[in-house]
Formats: structure tokens, C-alpha cells, sequence
């Protein structure tokens, strides 16, 4: 389990990534720091295969929580895309 959420992990991360460049730095702090810690915990050493199973539990559990947290931080990003939109966007009369 926690290969495949690693997996996907990398695959939403990278995709958030993709849609905060080219924003300004201050665009969705959140998301960015979402991001950052993802960039550490996505990319750990996998666990021995000695490892305890409460170890493998414990790992994948926290990178389920860490794909919770970057589709959260995908979804800000796209509302605050849409909302900036729709702020810069002219008035019909």
C-alpha cells in the first residue's frame, strides 16, 4: 500500500507543481507548503523488508494523509484560479 500511495503521491504532486508554476509566489502559501513537505516524505528510503508490519501500517497511513493534503491543495488552487478569473474578469451590462 504505501508504494501505490507513493506512487500517486508523485503523480498529484506533480501535477499541483505543474499548476502553481508560472503563479506568483505568494498565489496559495498553503498548497506550496503542502508541496515542499510532500517533496521530502514522497521521496523516503522505502522501509526494510525486516521492517515491522506497525511500521508499514504507520507509513502508509501517513502518506494516505499526505495525498489527502496535496488533492486538498490541488483544489485550492483551482478555486483560486476561478476566483481570480472571475475577478479580473470585465462586467457584462
Amino acid at each position: 500500500m504505501a508504494q501505490q500511495f507513493t506512487d500517486f503521491g508523485r503523480i498529484v504532486a506533480d501535477d499541483l507543481e505543474a499548476k502553481l508554476l508560472g503563479l506568483p509566489a505568494d498565489f496559495c502559501i498553503g498548497a506550496r507548503a503542502t508541496l515542499g513537505e510532500a517533496s521530502r516524505r514522497l521521496y523516503l528510503r522505502p522501509l526494510a523488508q525486516t521492517a515491522a508490519p506497525r511500521s508499514a501500517a504507520h507509513r502508509a497511513q501517513n502518506l494516505a494523509r499526505l495525498v489527502q493534503a496535496l488533492s486538498r491543495a490541488f483544489g485550492e488552487v483551482y478555486r483560486e484560479q476561478v476566483r481570480s478569473r472571475s475577478v479580473q474578469a470585465p462586467q457584462r451590462e
